[in-house]
C-alpha cells in the first residue's frame, strides 16, 4: 500500500510539472488560459459621465462640445477649466500659450493630441466670443465736487 501512494504521489507532482513546463513552453494560450483559471479578471465599473448644464461640462467650467474630454484630460490637471474660458484666442495664440507652457511650466508633449486641442480651444473660445459687456461709449462723465 505504501509503495501504491508513492507511486501516486510520483504521478501527481510529475503530471503538475509536465502542465508547469508545457504552460511555460506554451506562452500565451496555456499560460492565459491557466491565468485566466486561478486569477479571473473582475469587470471594471463603469464611473458616470460628470453632468453637463446649460451646455458646460459641470466639472471644468468647459464648453461640452467636440473633443473637450481631451482638452479637460491634459489641460485641467495643471490649472482650472476656468482658466482656459476666460481666454480667447486664434489658433496661433493658443499654440503661441501651449509652447509657452511647455517651455516655461514643464507641459509635456501633447503628441497626436495636440491638433484636436488647438481645434476646440480655437473654435469655443475664439476671440469673437466673449463674455464681457461692450465698453461704454458716451457715458456722460462729469466732474464730481468735493
Amino acid at each position: 500500500m505504501k509503495n501504491q501512494s508513492s507511486a501516486r504521489e510520483r504521478l501527481i507532482v510529475r503530471l503538475s510539472v509536465s502542465v508547469l513546463v508545457l504552460c511555460i513552453l506554451a506562452g500565451g494560450l496555456a499560460g492565459g488560459i491557466l491565468w485566466m483559471i486561478v486569477d479571473p479578471v473582475e469587470t471594471p465599473i463603469a464611473t458616470p459621465a460628470p453632468p453637463i448644464v446649460n451646455g458646460l461640462d459641470v466639472e471644468s467650467g468647459l464648453i461640452a462640445e467636440g473633443d473637450y474630454q481631451l482638452v479637460k484630460a491634459q489641460c485641467t490637471g495643471c490649472h482650472s477649466g476656468k482658466l482656459i474660458a476666460q481666454n480667447r484666442a486664434t489658433r496661433a495664440g493658443w499654440l503661441e500659450m501651449i509652447r509657452w507652457m511647455q517651455e516655461t511650466q514643464n507641459l509635456w508633449d501633447l503628441g497626436a493630441a495636440e491638433s484636436p486641442i488647438l481645434d476646440y480651444l480655437s473654435t469655443h473660445y475664439a476671440p469673437g466670443r466673449t463674455s464681457r459687456r461692450a465698453p461704454l461709449e458716451d457715458a456722460g462723465w462729469y466732474d464730481l465736487e468735493r
